[in-house]
């Protein structure tokens, strides 16, 4: 078994890179890492952070125990009480979900509260429209609020609505993602590889391009 600082090291390595199968491989070998992959997720300005969420949720997919063990620690992070700036938290509950339903499912309905609330309201957005492109029919509960959040006082969250509601092709969401096309607000967009600068305008239009392609 390797040290915490040797594993981390290992761990930023394949994040660096976004070598996901590699991070799974390790994983096998080593159960701490979705414990590490925790310890990424308190930047979202830092690229690092959302490789470190897909890399939980590949991990969550191949190794689902090791994950599980850590959900606890992140709906924890999201309680007031541990006076923690665990940012990443709630996206790292959808990222899970997306790749092993299993391991979040009775805690859904938690996820539509975290919306109400204005500090993982952000995050809790894109990781339901990771979650919601694998499985839309799970979003249908939350939809108003993340109808509503479109019109939130941030820009950033008002992206990643338009974003979420793209991911899960919710067509009735059109005419309200076609309210923002008018909106040039920069913010900063994850695309898979690299954060991004964008405006909410251009997230909007790619939302509004997804729900016609699914036509």
């Amino acid at each position: 078994m390797k040290n915490r600082r040797d594993l981390r090291e290992q761990i930023t390595a394949c994040l660096r890179e976004s070598n996901f199968p590699a991070l799974v491989e390790l994983a096998g070998r080593e159960t701490g890492v979705p414990t590490q992959l925790l310890r990424f997720l308190y930047d979202p300005n830092d690229v690092l952070q959302w490789r470190a969420l897909e890399g939980l949720g590949h991990v969550a997919g191949a190794h689902p125990g090791q994950v599980q063990r850590v959900i606890g620690r992140l709906l924890w992070l999201l309680n007031e009480d541990s006076g923690s700036f665990g940012w990443g938290a709630a996206a790292a509950l959808g990222e899970i979900g997306r790749h092993q339903l299993s391991l979040v499912q009775e805690i859904i309905p938690m996820f539509y509260g975290f919306l109400e609330e204005e500090f993982p309201r952000g995050p809790m957005l894109w990781g339901l429209g990771r979650l919601g492109e694998v499985h839309p029919q799970l979003l249908e509960e939350t939809l108003p609020l993340i109808e509503a959040a479109l019109g939130d006082a941030d820009p950033q969250v008002r992206g990643w609505a338009a974003w979420c509601l793209g991911q899960a092709r919710v067509r009735r969401a059109a005419p309200a993602l076609k309210v923002l096309l008018g909106d040039d607000s920069p913010i900063k967009m994850y695309d898979g590889w690299e954060l991004r600068q964008t405006t909410v305008a251009r997230v909007a239009k790619a939302a509004l391009d997804s729900l016609e392609a699914a036509k």
